[in-house]
């Protein structure tokens, strides 16, 4: 059962109408606080949310059912017609949406992504059955020491047969993954092409504004970019291919990017020569993305933010690890002077989903330390962090050359 939350009425007749025309079950809800009711006591397969709502609005909502081991894994649509902006998507992402649709909607593309969600959801619960039936079977034939063998062989098989669907289904994710890149790649584009008009036609003699234009135009290039690359990477895809990377930029386009932040926070950023490697340019980016942005996002109050970047060459993959001149490894440390943390807390900080800081104080979901550290793991090398409170925060990576 599919259930709609939203504050409009209206909005819910009108979704549940589209919905019911093709035989999906709805149920609905005006309010985060009765959708929280409701989800106590039915199972949902799919949540069709909307942002904007007064008293606990749709981001707040997201935020509990992912903190929920019963709830973490329904997948949640999140509809706005008001939030449009970057970093309200951003958010919606964030917060544990699997998808965020801007009205007007198109009908036949909602019905599309809402089919699609289902079906993997279902077919995730139907695997995940099927191993805590395996687990259960395994132990009983343990027990009894007969015939282990011949069921886990058994059970396997069948466990084996539900991925080949699952691989099956993933391929009709992909087409869907394609039609959603589609979808956000060509507002990119007309965002490209009225800059570029404007730039043309209204700003000839205003440097600033041009170079203002300028930057737009190039970070809604790296957006188009990033879109391909993560598609690439959604995929598990033999194209993306580590490549010969320049560290140093990765790092300016980073700055680049958070360069409204770092001026309004009147931070200083202090980087040393950065060693190019072989890797993945997107990983990367959004790597040292969430480590800067945490270190600009975690700052102590009345100290102007100072982050610095400093990398050397090391004998072997340990932190610890002498620098070499001759190493075949580097050593990255990003360091600030912010709030930092107690180190009692340092394998917390990089599983998923964990925060050690009030939500209501710094924003954030407690995702970017557990992204960090998977692209780390890709690139084959580890990362660990020295800190205390209030005494800032330092981020050691050690990455193969």
């Amino acid at each position: 059962m599919i259930l709609i939350v939203d504050d409009i009425r209206a909005n819910i007749l009108a979704l549940k109408k589209t919905l019911e025309v093709h035989g999906l079950l709805v149920d609905s809800a005006e309010s985060g606080e009765e959708a929280l009711k409701k989800i106590l006591k039915i199972d949902y397969s799919l949540i069709i949310l909307d942002v904007q709502m007064p008293g606990m609005d749709g981001f707040e909502v997201a935020e509990i059912l992912a903190g929920s081991n019963r709830t973490k894994d329904i997948p949640v649509i999140f509809l706005s017609a008001v939030n449009k902006e970057k970093k309200f998507i951003s958010k919606g992402y964030e917060t544990g949406g699997v998808d965020y649709i801007t009205k007007p909607v198109d009908p036949d593309l909602l019905i599309l992504k809402v089919k699609s969600f289902l079906k993997l959801y279902e077919q995730n619960l139907e695997l995940k059955n099927i191993r805590d039936l395996l687990s259960k079977e395994v132990e009983i034939r343990k027990e009894a020491q007969e015939n282990l063998e011949n069921k886990v062989a058994e059970r396997t098989q069948e466990l084996v047969s539900k991925n080949s669907e699952l691989e099956f289904s993933n391929h009709e994710l992909q087409q869907f993954a394609w039609v959603v890149s589609h979808d956000l790649k060509e507002p990119l584009r007309k965002i490209e092409t009225f800059i570029k008009i404007i730039k043309e036609r209204y700003l000839k003699d205003d440097d600033v504004a041009r170079d203002y234009v300028f930057r737009t135009v190039r970070s809604a290039e790296r957006m188009s970019n990033l879109i391909t690359d993560l598609l690439d990477y959604s995929r598990l895809s033999s194209g993306v291919v580590p490549e010969t990377t320049d560290l140093n930029l990765i790092i300016d386009e980073v700055i680049g990017d958070f360069d409204y932040r770092i001026e309004e926070k009147k931070a200083v950023i202090i980087k040393d020569e950065l060693p190019v490697i072989t890797g993945v340019p997107t990983q990367l980016r959004q790597l040292f993305q969430n480590l800067i942005s945490n270190s600009l996002k975690f700052t102590n109050p009345n100290v102007d933010p100072l982050i610095t970047i400093k990398a050397e060459k090391v004998e072997d993959k340990s932190i610890e690890s002498k620098a070499s001149e001759t190493g075949l490894y580097c050593r990255i440390t990003v360091t600030d002077n912010g709030i930092g943390f107690n180190e009692v807390y340092l394998d917390k900080i990089f599983k998923i989903f964990q925060s050690l800081n009030d939500r209501n104080a710094y924003e954030g979901t407690g995702i970017g330390l557990a992204i960090a550290n998977k692209i780390i793991e890709k690139h084959n090398g580890i990362i660990t962090a020295k800190s205390s409170p209030g005494n800032g925060a330092s981020f050691i990576m050690v990455l193969p050359l």
